[in-house]
């Protein structure tokens, strides 16, 4: 799959591992009173959002659930990258373990871009570059249906959990001791 830009997603302990990378654009999600990582100090000049929410699924007391303003502003910012040319443009996502946040959030960016990849095709290539995805069902679904894919986003990430839970069965444990076992659940079905 030929992608329109490169890409990059991470952690923030993987930060200082991109600084000589040519980063063009930064979104970074960050947990709501993490401090600002200071590894952006050693990145030349970029673009940068920073949104701040938990990598939660469900609204409940006690964490700050994605919203969909926030969700509409990374698409924002993801359309910007039409204006940077083609082989300068280098988009790294990071959120807290590079796993969730950022591969959702990156997905619906690509999703973007390329409205005529599939979701399949998409959540493949973040596979490749990242075998430990497991994207945030809460963002996809608020971005799938601003990008009117019809569901198709979210339905592509499907064997995407199911790898995952075949890969390591203890996730679904873990995935419901905090508070996402509607992911297992979407997985499982």
């Amino acid at each position: 799959m030929q992608l329109p830009f490169r890409i990059t997603i991470c952690g923030i302990d993987e930060l200082a591992l991109h600084e000589d990378a040519r980063v063009s654009h930064v979104l970074s999600i960050l947990d709501p009173d993490w401090p600002v990582p200071e590894a952006f100090g050693t990145y030349g000049e970029h673009e940068k959002l920073e949104l701040r929410f938990d990598d939660v699924v469900e609204e409940r007391a006690g964490v700050v659930a994605p919203r969909p303003a926030q969700v509409a502003q990374l698409l924002a910012f993801g359309r910007d990258l039409d204006a940077e040319p083609a082989a300068d443009a280098h988009l790294l996502v990071h959120c807290h373990a590079g796993i969730s946040r950022s591969s959702a959030s990156m997905a619906l960016l690509l999703a973007q871009a390329m409205p005529e990849a599939t979701g399949a095709e998409i959540f493949a290539e973040l596979l490749r570059i990242r075998p430990q995805i497991w994207p945030n069902l809460r963002i996809l679904e608020f971005g799938d249906a601003m990008l009117g894919r019809g569901g198709e986003l979210v339905a592509a990430v499907k064997p995407i959990y199911r790898h995952q839970l075949d890969r390591l069965p203890p996730l679904a444990a873990a995935h419901r001791a905090n508070g996402r076992g509607r992911e297992v659940d979407f997985a499982m079905g």
